[in-house]
C-alpha cells in the first residue's frame, strides 16, 4: 500500500483537504512537550509558579499555549480554521531539573486537532524558554509528540 501525503492533489501540488463532505463529530487529541529548564531555575519553583521580570512563567506559557491552539491554522499553512470547544494545558515539573507540558485540545467538527495540540506545546515550550533564557542559556525543548487522538475515522495512542 502506498502512502501518499493527504496535503498533495493528483499533480503534486499542495492543498488544502475538502473536509466539505465529512460529518462533524466530536475530536480530541493530546499532546506533550518537555522542558529542562535545570535545576538552579527549578529550585525557584515555588508553590508551581517561578516569578521573573517578565511575569509569572507557567501562567504565562499557558496561555501562549492556548492562544496558539487558537491561531494553528494562522500559522501552519494547510491547516483549517476550527471552533475550539475545550483547550487545557498543564505545566508540572517531572524532575529536579525538567518540566512536562500536556496539552488537551477538543472540538466538534470535520477535522482533528492533532496540530492544534502540537501548537500549543511548542509555544508554551517556546514561552518557557524565552522567559528563562537570561537564567540559563542551555535551556532544552524536547520530546513533542502526539500522546492520543479520538474522534474522526481513526483513534491513536502512543
Amino acid at each position: 500500500m502506498e502512502l501518499k501525503p493527504t496535503h498533495l492533489n493528483d499533480e503534486n501540488h499542495p492543498h488544502m483537504v475538502d473536509i466539505g463532505d465529512k460529518s462533524s463529530s466530536k475530536r480530541r487529541a493530546i499532546a506533550q512537550g518537555r522542558v529542562c529548564l535545570g535545576t538552579e531555575i527549578m529550585a525557584q519553583f515555588e508553590q508551581g509558579e517561578l516569578s521573573t521580570k517578565k511575569g509569572p512563567v507557567i501562567h504565562t506559557a499557558i496561555i501562549a499555549g492556548i492562544m496558539a491552539a487558537k491561531n494553528t491554522s494562522n500559522t501552519i499553512p494547510l491547516c483549517h480554521p476550527l471552533p475550539l470547544s475545550h483547550i487545557n494545558i498543564d505545566i508540572t515539573p517531572l524532575s529536579s531539573d525538567e518540566v512536562e507540558i500536556i496539552a488537551t485540545v477538543e472540538t466538534t467538527s470535520k477535522t482533528g486537532v492533532e496540530m492544534e495540540a502540537l501548537a500549543a506545546v511548542s509555544t508554551a515550550a517556546l514561552t518557557l524558554y524565552d522567559m528563562c533564557k537570561s537564567m540559563n542559556k542551555g535551556i532544552e525543548i524536547s520530546a513533542i509528540k502526539l500522546l492520543e487522538k479520538t474522534g474522526g475515522k481513526s483513534d491513536f495512542k502512543a
